[in-house]
């Protein structure tokens, strides 16, 4: 099926089904929904990459870093909501945490002519991803620094963090332990979210006079760097009294350590994480967790994206969404 066939099918030209495809200035309401209509009755799909040679295949790219860490879809859903009464489909790669995967997942999509990307909690160096933004429009996820090449996208971390730290002292715990995402790139240290709430969470221990309480624990951001991190904490001398888990996905690794060392949540210790996702709302889990707006994050990803498409000159821009706490069962007044 080709396009000749539609126009003969609709009885127009084929310069008039070229204009509809490409949604383009020229073709009347009665011309787009006659051209439509034959397109559904003969099943007629226009070739992506027929298309990209015209100029855009309505196609974008997602980046993820781990597709089993449940935060992600809420980005995602923001995204596609965003597109669904646009012409763009949105298509996933998984980027697994690797600057080499990253790499072959960014250069595949670009391959393939994708109109832009975007990129959630890139581990690649800036100079990569500016790289990335001069050859097809960009927004990167999760990273805090500014360039001049790519809008960005990020939570107020160090706000995210100290309201997690209000919440557990106001409760009458001192001994906050925190357990972050190891980190060691110099640039990543300076922008990438789990760096920002630790700095968050020492800052508001120190704000709180609790300075020598800081317990930071250095795993990853995963079920079991949240297992591991969790078993150090407990054979402390003095283990502490409330868990700060980098994310909800660590806070999963942290609930099964407490369970095999038989230590009950709230009751023995309380337990915080980071994003809200679905997990934490589970009844069985009741999770305190800050909500960084999953949803929100990929609208205005999508919404950055799309104005890039349009204008690809126009200055960088960086939105940084307000997060805030939502307060469940597993956190408690500190044990006498």
């Amino acid at each position: 099926m080709t396009i000749v066939d539609v126009a003969r099918h609709a009885q127009v030209s084929t310069t008039a089904v070229s204009k509809v495809l490409r949604n383009a200035y020229g073709a009347s309401p009665a011309m787009r929904e006659k051209v439509q209509r034959s397109i559904a009755e003969l099943g007629y799909r226009p070739y992506a990459a027929a298309r990209g040679l015209r100029g855009q295949t309505y196609t974008i790219g997602i980046m993820l870093p781990d597709i089993r860490n449940p935060f992600f879809p809420d980005i995602v859903d923001g995204v596609t909501d965003w597109f669904t009464d646009t012409d763009y489909q949105v298509l996933l790669g998984p980027g697994c945490n690797g600057e080499e995967a990253e790499a072959r997942v960014t250069e595949a999509m670009i391959d393939r002519g994708m109109d832009g990307l975007i990129l959630i909690a890139p581990v690649s160096p800036r100079s990569h991803l500016e790289h990335l933004a001069n050859l097809v429009p960009t927004v990167v996820v999760g990273r805090h620094g500014h360039s001049p090449r790519y809008d960005t996208v990020v939570d107020d971390d160090l706000t995210g963090a100290s309201l997690i730290v209000d919440h557990l002292v106001d409760l009458g715990h001192r001994r906050i332990a925190h357990i972050e995402h190891l980190e060691t790139d110099p640039t990543r240290l300076a922008e990438m979210p789990n760096t920002l709430r630790t700095e968050g969470y020492r800052r508001a221990m120190s704000a709180r006079g609790l300075a020598d309480e800081t317990d930071v624990v250095s795993t990853s951001y995963t079920q079991e760097g949240g297992y591991l991190g969790a078993q150090q904490l407990l054979a402390r001398e003095q283990r502490p009294t409330a868990i700060f888990a980098g994310a909800d996905f660590v806070a999963m690794g942290v609930l099964e350590a407490l369970a095999e060392a038989k230590l009950s949540v709230p009751e023995d210790i309380s337990l915080t994480g980071y994003d809200n996702t679905s997990f934490a709302a589970l009844r069985s889990i009741s999770l305190t967790s800050v909500d960084q707006a999953g949803h929100a994050i990929g609208g205005n990803a999508a919404r950055l994206l799309l104005d890039r498409i349009t204008d690809r000159g126009r200055p960088t821009v960086q939105v940084k969404l307000s997060p805030t706490l939502i307060v469940r069962n597993s956190t408690a007044p500190a044990s006498k």
